[in-house]
């Protein structure tokens, strides 16, 4: 099985009777991040970690000889992804920074409610993308210099990855997994869930601070090098081998690769 939602503990918590019952039947439970193995094992159950890929081919790293307060937004409106805290801690910053703009790509049942309060807040500089398809991606991170991101529950977001391999630092909420792909003040800048003004205030000292931003992206673009395809790969084949018995399998994954 290879599981991926950041919802986990509450799944097998409303559903304990059926749901770990199940899984107990698999070989093997694959998840994409530390955390997820962790919870796992909550529930008397034992994990693998594979870590998600990133095409580093695709997303390509643009140096920022200076850093411009361009924001990037690219979560679903949905509500345990709490965009609503990012327009808020985007209205902090643009007092403090006035030139400072935000790029909000993603669509979702919260849409209505966030468009409302982008206006309540008066926010200046706000381009709402809707939802754009994989293809255009690259070319959104390229245009922003600062991911910001503030879910209430996550697991693994590929669109953290996506910004370190592009060199945007990021400026985060440390729910569920993410820390344990970000590193505060290493690899990017944490604050606690649902606080808003913490948020702004780690995003402002990326102008504040001479070498903060240099140093998180340089971190952040050697630890990406764990999530290309190449040592991805290499942990899948080991998981099928395990399962197979057998040196000379070769997972579809890695023959597609």
């Amino acid at each position: 099985m290879n599981y991926r939602s950041g919802e986990m503990s509450d799944h097998l918590t409303t559903w304990r009777r059926t749901a770990v019952r199940t899984i107990q039947l698999f070989d093997s439970i694959v998840a994409p991040s530390g955390y997820l193995v962790d919870e796992f094992a909550k529930f008397g159950l034992v994990a693998k970690s594979v870590f998600n890929f990133v095409d580093v081919d695709r997303f390509k790293f643009r140096k920022r000889e200076s850093l411009r307060p361009v924001f990037l937004s690219n979560r679903n409106f949905e509500a345990h992804y709490n965009v609503p805290c990012t327009l808020r801690a985007f209205a902090i910053i643009q007092a403090e920074i006035p030139d400072a703009s935000l790029v909000v790509a993603g669509d979702g049942s919260e849409r209505e409610a966030i468009h409302e309060l982008a206006a309540k807040l008066a926010l200046k500089n706000i381009e709402f993308m809707g939802r754009l398809q994989p293809e255009d991606m690259p070319a959104l991170y390229d245009k922003a210099d600062v991911y910001l991101n503030s879910p209430s529950i996550d697991n693994m977001p590929n669109s953290i990855i996506e910004a370190f391999a592009c060199g945007l630092p990021v400026v985060s909420t440390d729910a569920g997994g993410i820390p344990y792909i970000v590193e505060h003040e290493k690899t990017g800048l944490l604050v606690g869930v649902d606080d808003h003004a913490a948020l702004a205030r780690q995003a402002v000292r990326l102008f504040q601070e001479e070498t903060l931003a240099d140093r998180l992206i340089a971190a952040a673009r050697e630890e990406v090098q764990k999530y290309t395809w190449q040592n991805v790969r290499g942990e899948w084949m080991r998981t099928y081998r395990e399962l197979a018995g057998s040196d000379d399998v070769v997972p579809a994954c890695g023959q597609a690769a």
